[in-house]
């Protein structure tokens, strides 16, 4: 049984991270947030301490470490901006990270990583759960199998999100990195991983609300619509559900609506066998969305997505 931390415990995400660590049957020792909103853990690890202070948590990580029973990994959920930090202090903590999208905001971030990794002789993991979806592992399979081919494909994510979003952490560019990066940022990992490496990467549309452009890969040519304003869900689906996924590939959709709640376990049960994803893996889409956020748009080209043309 591996011993876990937790921080960021009060976040969106966080319950997908307890339920994995419960799932893979590890014990969560400790949790941080400096909001005490972690009511969900009674339903994973009541008996986890929590900590709102970082000084207390980071004393009591290091009590545990002196006592001879450190902690295996230490999980971050904290924001977006937070992130390479957070990495940084749980290398230097003796654990190992598991850090949730994404991984940093801009690719020279990770440069910074990498020497830590060095200097410390431990590996930083990133949750890229798509790579885990059994929809997914098949498109990529089926791409490979005719690798000459050049696929054109339309990417739409739409997820709704109230008034709070905007007041947030996550509302704020800086910090989030934006909808490109907030929401985005799974789905261009996974373009990469089917698709090979990037050739071109053309900004359509980047506002508080939404993200728009053309991608092309190795084997795809992509047009991509993001989304956190409830005005370009479909009318087929206004007013029964608040989120929009679609991927169609040369004309024809490509169903994976379906198989996301336990792709966090599937995660996890990756990389305590070794086998997670790090920082080589994270940087394509890094350097993607990071092109897209200071990117100028003032010259568009391209085609753009029919969801702008509305």
């Amino acid at each position: 049984m591996k011993r876990f931390a937790l921080m960021g415990a009060a976040g969106y995400i966080a319950p997908r991270h307890m339920k994995a660590i419960k799932e893979t049957g590890n014990d969560l020792i400790a949790a941080f947030d400096p909001n005490d909103s972690v009511g969900i853990m009674d339903s994973y690890f009541p008996e986890a301490r929590f900590f709102t202070e970082f000084e207390r948590f980071d004393r009591h990580v290091d009590k545990k470490s002196r006592e001879g029973t450190p902690l295996d990994y230490i999980s971050i959920c904290s924001p977006n901006y937070l992130h390479d930090a957070h990495c940084r202090y749980v290398l230097r903590s003796g654990a190992t990270p598991i850090c949730e999208k994404p991984l940093v905001l801009n690719p020279w971030n990770i440069d910074g990583l990498e020497e830590i990794e060095k200097d410390t002789g431990n590996r930083i993991y990133s949750i890229l759960q798509l790579r885990h979806h059994p929809a997914i592992l098949a498109l990529k399979k089926k791409v490979a199998e005719n690798p000459e081919k050049i696929h054109d494909l339309d990417l739409t994510y739409i997820t709704s999100r109230g008034r709070w979003y905007h007041v947030s952490w996550k509302g704020d560019v800086s910090k989030s990195g934006g909808v490109a990066t907030n929401i985005g940022v799974h789905f261009f990992d996974m373009l990469g991983f089917i698709f090979g490496g990037l050739k071109e990467n053309v900004v359509h549309q980047r506002t508080d609300e939404t993200a728009a452009g053309y991608l092309e890969f190795e084997r795809a040519r992509v047009r991509w619509f993001l989304s956190v304003s409830s005005e370009y869900l479909p009318d087929s689906v206004k007013g029964k559900q608040t989120t929009y996924r679609s991927i169609a590939m040369d004309g024809e959709e490509i169903e994976f609506s379906g198989g996301f709640t336990d792709l966090h376990t599937e995660s996890y049960r990756a990389i305590i066998a070794g086998q997670g994803y790090g920082l080589a893996d994270v940087r394509p889409s890094i350097e993607i969305v990071s092109r897209i956020n200071h990117m100028d748009i003032s010259q568009i080209k391209g085609e753009q997505h029919p969801f702008i043309q509305r």
